[in-house]
């Protein structure tokens, strides 16, 4: 697990010192080659050092082992950074969008936008492949230790990288296609500001379910009663509940076996149906077994849900 911590937060600080130097990069070339578009990619990279720290912050408390206060424990702290990430990214988009629709505005009343640097388009070309190179590798790491907050940190990455090709169209039409066709800076990023709110709903929505107690898919409901039902001894079940705690499993269920079985009996059909459900879904996943007497005749219909 300590492992798994420090993979999460080497990424996370490689991500850290990249995003300081862009943004102080990008806000530099944006001043000093007369691109508004270019500051604004700049500020949106700051952002980035709010994820960061809240990733760098969270990550080590989600791995803790429980104690007496989170007996569950710390999982939900990266579900928490998780949203807060999507959220960041949310409000960027917007951010993105709102300023472009203002440029675009000001255009079409025959404002003429002022004309950026080679210096601003050269930020915009370093921007993009910087942060293209962090999302993939952030991803790849998050993906391997299945941590959501790298993850979501990872396409935090992919929308700079976005926003930065939206700056580079918009400096490039400015720079060598003229005057009228400054307003490509603005509407590429408002375009871009869609796909970024798009993929912040899509990280923020599981993290705001997992908050709300909300239970696991149908499917993976289903897989659990296989695996109860297969078990010989269980006659039936009832009261299954189950949750997401972080990146592990929470679930509780009551089964009804033969009434006339020892104590040592029914505690070793629940032991097995444990051992398969650690198998299925890990080790760390958090299983409740109540046992009952069974009263009726033979078992009940397998998969059936509660």
């Amino acid at each position: 697990m300590e492992n798994r911590t420090r993979k999460a937060q080497k990424v996370t600080w490689t991500g850290f010192i990249a995003n300081l130097f862009l943004s102080l990069g990008k806000l530099m070339a944006g001043i000093f080659g007369h691109s508004a578009a270019m500051v604004a990619d700049g500020v949106h990279s700051i952002s980035d050092f709010v994820t960061d720290i809240i990733v760098i912050g969270f990550v080590g408390v989600s791995d803790k082992a429980s104690d007496k206060d989170h007996r569950y424990g710390h999982g939900k702290y990266e579900t928490f950074a998780t949203l807060l990430v999507s959220l960041a990214l949310i409000f960027a988009g917007i951010g993105i969008c709102w300023s472009g629709i203002q440029n675009i505005i000001r255009s079409f009343s025959g404002e003429v936008l002022g004309q950026p640097s080679v210096i601003a388009l050269i930020a915009a070309v370093i921007s993009i492949v910087t942060k293209e190179f962090l999302y993939q590798y952030t991803l790849r790491v998050g993906k391997s230790i299945n941590n959501k907050a790298v993850i979501a940190n990872a396409w935090h990455h992919r929308s700079d990288a976005l926003s930065s090709i939206g700056t580079f169209l918009g400096i490039g039409g400015a720079i060598f296609l003229g005057a009228k066709w400054r307003m490509l800076d603005p509407l590429a990023g408002v375009v871009v500001s869609f796909f970024i709110i798009r993929v912040a709903w899509k990280l923020g929505m599981p993290s705001v379910k997992e908050l709300l107690e909300t239970a696991l898919p149908e499917e993976v409901e289903k897989e659990i009663l296989d695996i109860v039902y297969q078990t010989p001894g269980v006659k039936d079940h009832h009261r299954l509940k189950t949750r997401k705690i972080g990146n592990n499993c929470a679930i509780d269920i009551h089964i009804k076996l033969d009434g006339n079985l020892s104590l040592t009996e029914s505690h070793d059909i629940a032991t097995s149906i444990e051992k398969k459900l650690y198998e299925k879904y890990g080790n760390r996943t958090h299983i409740s077994i109540h046992m009952e007497p069974f009263k009726g005749t033979g078992n009940n219909i397998k998969g059936h849900l509660p």
